[in-house]
């Protein structure tokens, strides 16, 4: 069976659509259905079953799922181990960042990668939902996030950047009119929350209460930061920020504000204990020598 197939299979017991299958894989539906059906004659069975409306997996099509799965995985990262060896590189380093400013950062990725030239240093974007998950899961190896992290599996290292605080407001928000925006105001408003966060994570972002004790009331969940912004734009919230995103999201209808009584926010880098390494060890060896980035 040719890897792309395997590939058309998984994404489909996946997805259960053949179109979206299709869009994900950057292919046509016919190609998803010719695979299928071709994989179904080599195995005299259906892995599916396909209505107008549904589609679902047989049983023999789930047994064949949790047979491959774990086969094309390991296929996936001998290829992509290979890959990386025919370029010099003996290891690939995964960072997923919580803070929006890569680049401001740059002085940082250059110093490691001038230190180790035998391993990729890749740098993504981290998820509102459970980014601690990505350690736990083995997805990335670091994870650059907000302090405090008091998590038992979770090692903190040393502390990439601080930033202060900004609050975010529509435009013709009654609010954008001031100079600066305390605290305390912040239960006059509706704010955004992201799921699956644990609560002292979250307070130490946006506490849950005022200094007087009044609730900071959350109503809307959010799943990526596009969404968060323009909840703003809209009216329908406002959100404190650290002061970087001002540099990244130039918009005519979000007013930034400072936010006098807000502590600064440290970022640091986050691993989990027991998949320390040579390259995660290097990682905050540099970060520990170029010292704290402010902003």
């Amino acid at each position: 069976m040719e890897l792309r197939d395997i590939e058309i299979f998984l994404a489909l017991a996946e997805e259960l659509h053949f179109g979206r299958t299709a869009e994900r894989l950057h292919v046509s539906q016919a190609r998803i259905s010719q695979a299928i059906k071709k994989q179904e004659r080599r195995i005299g069975a259906e892995l599916f079953t396909r209505t107008s409306r549904t589609v679902r997996l047989t049983e023999i099509g789930r047994q064949f799922r949790d047979d491959l799965q774990p086969v094309y995985a390991g296929l996936h990262e001998s290829l992509e181990r290979a890959r990386l060896a025919a370029r010099g590189i003996t290891a690939r380093l995964r960072v997923s960042m919580l803070p929006f400013n890569v680049l401001d950062l740059h002085p940082c990725w250059k110093a490691f990668r001038s230190r180790c030239p035998q391993w990729e240093l890749q740098i993504r974007p981290a998820p509102f939902r459970d980014p601690f998950g990505q350690l736990r899961s083995g997805d990335v190896d670091v994870v650059v996030a907000w302090l405090p992290v008091e998590e038992p599996d979770l090692t903190v290292g040393p502390t990439l950047c601080t930033d202060s605080r900004v609050l975010a407001v529509a435009t013709e928000h009654r609010l954008a009119g001031r100079a600066a925006v305390p605290l305390e105001l912040f239960a006059d408003f509706p704010h955004a929350t992201a799921p699956d966060m644990p609560d002292y994570w979250e307070d130490s972002y946006l506490p849950f209460h005022t200094p007087r004790g009044r609730t900071i009331e959350r109503i809307k969940p959010v799943a990526n930061a596009d969404e968060l912004i323009n909840l703003v734009g809209m009216g329908e919230i406002i959100h404190s920020f650290p002061s970087h995103v001002t540099k990244y999201w130039s918009m005519p209808n979000v007013r930034w504000l400072p936010i006098p009584d807000m502590s600064t926010m440290a970022f640091a880098l986050v691993w989990r204990t027991e998949a320390e390494n040579d390259l995660v060890r290097a990682l905050a060896d540099t970060v520990h020598d170029l010292g704290t980035f402010r902003f």
